[in-house]
């Protein structure tokens, strides 16, 4: 089993990178949460692993964080969830907003996830709700649960319309932001540390 690479980055795709270590180039399926948190081009980084091995081929899946492929590996313990799935789950949202729509069985959240059905929602729902009571318990509920959704969405537009994607201005806003921000708190702060 590969458990991490360490290489420099030689390509990104929206779904994928090739990671160049010692001269083999790896490619490496990953989430669009990964991918917005990896350097540039050219810079060395560390990708957590996954290698699946299938009759038809071989297929590796990177994770910027230990976080988000322990809840990778939990996702593809569901029945009908395979890994490039699980991918697509990681994809549609932030680690912190998908365990707490999984502890609360928010399957309409969830089943707004691009290519995720109600029955698959409901079935991790089912399945993983008791498994992730402790995974990034403390982070779930100072990050997620008492910030105000209409603020956040406000927020996440008006740095996407500054440019940045919509996956990093959401992880921006929750950075910068806590239970009584307004709009113009969470953008003068993300701008500030982003030394604009």
């Amino acid at each position: 089993m590969i458990s991490f690479l360490i290489g420099n980055i030689e390509e990104k795709s929206e779904q994928s990178i090739i990671l160049n270590c010692n001269n083999i180039g790896y490619e490496l399926f990953c989430s669009t949460n990964t991918i917005s948190t990896l350097p540039l081009i050219g810079e060395d980084c560390k990708i957590y692993t996954y290698l699946q091995v299938k009759e038809d081929g071989i297929s590796l899946f990177g994770f910027s964080t230990i976080d988000e492929k322990e809840l990778f590996n939990k996702l593809i313990t569901v029945s009908g969830v395979g890994p490039k799935m699980a991918i697509s789950i990681l994809s549609g949202m932030n680690i912190s907003d998908l365990i707490v729509s999984i502890l609360k069985e928010d399957v309409n959240i969830l089943s707004k996830i691009k290519g995720l059905g109600k029955k698959t929602a409901e079935r991790i729902c089912l399945e993983l709700k008791d498994k992730l009571s402790l995974v990034n318990g403390v982070l779930v509920e100072d990050n997620v649960v008492i910030l105000n959704e209409d603020v956040i969405n406000d927020a996440c537009e008006a740095l996407i319309s500054l440019g940045v994607s919509k996956n990093e201005a959401l992880r921006l806003v929750k950075q910068n932001a806590n239970e009584n921000s307004t709009v113009e708190d969470i953008i003068s702060n993300v701008l500030r540390n982003m030394g604009r």
